[in-house]
């Protein structure tokens, strides 16, 4: 009589493992199908931690806050831009401005750029605005320094 021994081996190795399989997967089945259940959880509650007041944590770092009184002058300043002057001897000169970053536009000695401010003066690269045409100066504006 003539065996093969290695077609033996083969068929009771891939019968363990046909068997194997078929026991993983009646567990699984098993799991599943009984704990589907009792494995229903409620939502979790995620706690969102609250926003960071940004003036406490200035505070906290050592920032000290502006003089009241020195606030509004330099908001002022910071809302007008001077593009370009046209001075000129005599009453003709003009000034271009930007208020609050709108487009430029031109205005003329004593016109008013924004309510309780005119233009005052134009000299060579610098424009005056005042609450007046002969009251103090109230902001100087600059065009910046030229690039070579």
């Amino acid at each position: 009589m003539v065996s093969n021994l290695h077609s033996r081996w083969a068929v009771a190795g891939s019968t363990f493992v046909l068997w194997a399989l078929v026991a993983a997967s009646v567990v699984y089945w098993g799991f599943k199908l009984t704990g589907a259940a009792s494995a229903a959880t409620a939502p979790i509650a995620v706690r969102t931690p609250a926003p960071a007041d940004p003036a406490a944590v200035a505070r906290l770092l050592g920032f000290a806050p502006a003089v009241a009184d020195a606030a509004p002058q330099a908001s002022l300043g910071s809302r007008f831009a001077l593009v370009g002057v046209v001075a000129s001897r005599g009453e003709n000169a003009a000034a271009l401005i930007t208020v609050d970053g709108k487009p430029a536009k031109p205005f003329r000695l004593g016109a008013a750029v924004e309510e309780g401010l005119v233009l005052q003066s134009v000299e060579g690269r610098r424009a005056v605005l005042a609450p007046t045409v002969d009251g103090t100066p109230a902001v100087t504006l600059e065009l910046p320094p030229i690039r070579r």
